[in-house]
C-alpha cells in the first residue's frame, strides 16, 4: 500500500471567513490512474469541492490534475491557490522565487506569482481567456436561477467567458437580490449541461464593504455541488469581462464573494503584462498521510 502526503486547506480566506475547501495529495514522482483519482475525489464528496493531485515530472516540474466528486475538472482556481500556497510556503527554494511555473494536465502551463512574504498570498495567471459571447435569453437564465427576469441588470451584458472554466456571467441589479438567491441545484445543473456551461457567476457592482470592487457568487452544480464559496477561474473570467466592458483599468482590486449564509470570502484580481491574475491565501486545516491501496 502506497502513502502520500495529504493536506486539506481553505482557500481565499479573509479573517474569520471559511474560504473554499480543497484537498491535495503530494504524489512526488508517482502518478495515479484516472480511476484512482476519481475514486479518491468521490470519497471527498461533501468534504471539499475538489481534490488536487500534485506530482513532479521528469524535469522536476510540478504538474497539477484536478478532480471533483463527479468528474475531472479542467482547471480549479481555488485548488491551485491552496496547493501552491502550501507547497511554496514549505519549500525554501521555491519560497525565494518570484515566479514559479507549473503545468496542468488540461490547461497547459501557468505562472504562480509568489507574494507570500509581501502580501501573504500568491497570484495565478489563469489560462488565456476565450471570449465566447452569449446567445442565451435573460428569461431562460432567470428561470434557471429561480429569480425574476427583472433582477438581471440591463446596464451590463450577459456573457460567456472561458478563463479555465466556461463561465456564464450574469449582472444582478442589487446586492440584496444577488446574495439572497438560492437556485434549485438539479434544475440549474440541467441548464448548464444543456447549454455547455461549466459555472454560473452572478455579480453585483454593489458591495457590503465599500473597500471592495464588486460582489460575486458562483454556482457549479455540474461538479456535484450548488455553490462554490470562493472561485479563482470564475473571478478571472469576471476580470476579463470587466476589462472587455471598460469597467476596470487592471489595477489591483478585491472581490467579495458569497451568499448571505456565510462570511464573505476574498479574491484578489490584478493584471500583469495584459494577463488577469487572481490571488489569495490559504489556511491549513488538516495535514497527514493518505493510504492508497
Amino acid at each position: 500500500m502506497k502513502t502520500y502526503r495529504y493536506y486539506k486547506l481553505d482557500a481565499f480566506v479573509k479573517e474569520n471567513s471559511e474560504g473554499n475547501p480543497a484537498a491535495f495529495l503530494d504524489l512526488g514522482d508517482d502518478s495515479l490512474s484516472d480511476e484512482s483519482m476519481q475514486r479518491i475525489a468521490k470519497e471527498h464528496a461533501g468534504f471539499v469541492s475538489e481534490v488536487v493531485y500534485a506530482r513532479r515530472n521528469e524535469q522536476r516540474e510540478i504538474v497539477l490534475t484536478y478532480y471533483s466528486s463527479e468528474c475531472e475538472v479542467a482547471f480549479c482556481g481555488h485548488g491551485t491557490i491552496a496547493t501552491m500556497y502550501e507547497i511554496i510556503r514549505r519549500d525554501d527554494a521555491l519560497r525565494g522565487k518570484e515566479i514559479v511555473e507549473v503545468d496542468t494536465r488540461k490547461k497547459g502551463r501557468l505562472n504562480i506569482y509568489n507574494r507570500i512574504d509581501e502580501e501573504d498570498c500568491i497570484y495565478i495567471s489563469a489560462p488565456d481567456p476565450l471570449m465566447l459571447g452569449c446567445a442565451l435569453s435573460r428569461e431562460s437564465i432567470a428561470e434557471a436561477l429561480g429569480i425574476r427576469e427583472e433582477a438581471i441588470s440591463t446596464a451590463l451584458p450577459v456573457d460567456v467567458v472561458d478563463a479555465g472554466l466556461r463561465t456564464l456571467l450574469v449582472p444582478i441589479r442589487t446586492l440584496e437580490q444577488e446574495v439572497s438567491m438560492y437556485p434549485d441545484e438539479q434544475s440549474l445543473k440541467a441548464f448548464c449541461l444543456h447549454n455547455d456551461v461549466d459555472i454560473v457567476l452572478v455579480f453585483s457592482m454593489e458591495t457590503a464593504d465599500p473597500e471592495y470592487f464588486a460582489h460575486t457568487r458562483v454556482f457549479a452544480p455540474k461538479f456535484g455541488y450548488l455553490e462554490d464559496p470562493a472561485t479563482g477561474s470564475g473571478n478571472s473570467a469576471f476580470g476579463c469581462y470587466l476589462l472587455k466592458n471598460n469597467q476596470w483599468n487592471g489595477d489591483a482590486i478585491r472581490i467579495e464573494q458569497g451568499g448571505d449564509n456565510r462570511i464573505f470570502n476574498e479574491v484578489k484580481l490584478r493584471t500583469t503584462d495584459g494577463k488577469v491574475l487572481f490571488g489569495g491565501k490559504a489556511a491549513l486545516k488538516i495535514e497527514g498521510v493518505y493510504f492508497c491501496g
